[in-house]
């Protein structure tokens, strides 16, 4: 994977919200960098690169370059907070990575072939993703931008499942080394909901008419009774 996000940070003295909030006011971002081996540090970033760059898909899977005062590292985006009523960035945690230790990653999944999947084009299903995206393990070196998922060959009511996941040579999906029962569905197709939900009120009323046939009619008798 080739490195195509530089950050350009300052050590960051200032500690507590009123610090944190001063520097946001001012465009900045405050983040911490912690792992391999050494100290925690905190550091600011500027605001508007960061936006430019968490705007792009690849930079949540992406080893990036730190460069702090001149000193360059290599780190991964671990954590970014945003404010929940605007969405602005408030805080952002990266993550040392070694050559030869194995990270991990929330990597994007891109679904391909839904134009030709026979449960779409033939049977007019719907494509549903139960998962967008995916936590692997690997070397930094073996880190995929994504992972692609071919749903071409689905039929209506099929689905593929993790372990139906091709990935790159190197890379393990974290949720399959915890067992089979952690094997979910990724994708299926299935009928449009409108049909779904038909179904059951056919179903009802089919059973309401057949119970008034079994039903006999009462006796003469039994009435006058």
């Amino acid at each position: 994977m080739n490195d195509e996000f530089t950050l350009k940070a300052q050590p960051r003295t200032g500690r507590g919200k009123g610090a944190s909030r001063r520097l946001r006011h001012v465009g900045f971002v405050p983040a911490i960098v912690y792992g391999a081996d050494k100290e925690p540090m905190s550091i600011t970033l500027e605001y508007r690169v960061v936006k430019q760059s968490v705007a792009q898909e690849a930079f949540f899977s992406h080893i990036l370059t730190l460069n702090v005062n001149g000193t360059s590292e290599k780190v991964i985006l671990k954590d970014l907070q945003r404010n929940p009523r605007n969405a602005l960035i408030m805080h952002m945690d990266l993550q040392r990575v070694s050559e030869d230790e194995e990270i991990r990653v929330r990597v994007p999944l891109h679904f391909l072939g839904e134009d030709k999947a026979p449960g779409v084009r033939l049977e007019h299903g719907v494509v549903s993703r139960m998962l967008t995206e995916v936590e692997v393990s690997c070397l930094p070196k073996d880190l995929p931008e994504y992972i692609e998922v071919d749903i071409s060959v689905l039929h209506l009511n099929e689905a593929l499942h993790l372990s139906d996941i091709k990935v790159p040579q190197g890379v393990e999906l974290v949720e399959l080394g915890y067992g089979e029962e952690h094997d979910t569905a990724v994708v299926s197709i299935n009928a449009p909901r409108a049909e779904r939900e038909e179904e059951p009120e056919e179903l009802e009323a089919g059973a309401e008419g057949e119970a008034a046939a079994g039903e006999e009619k009462p006796r003469e008798d039994e009435d006058e009774h």
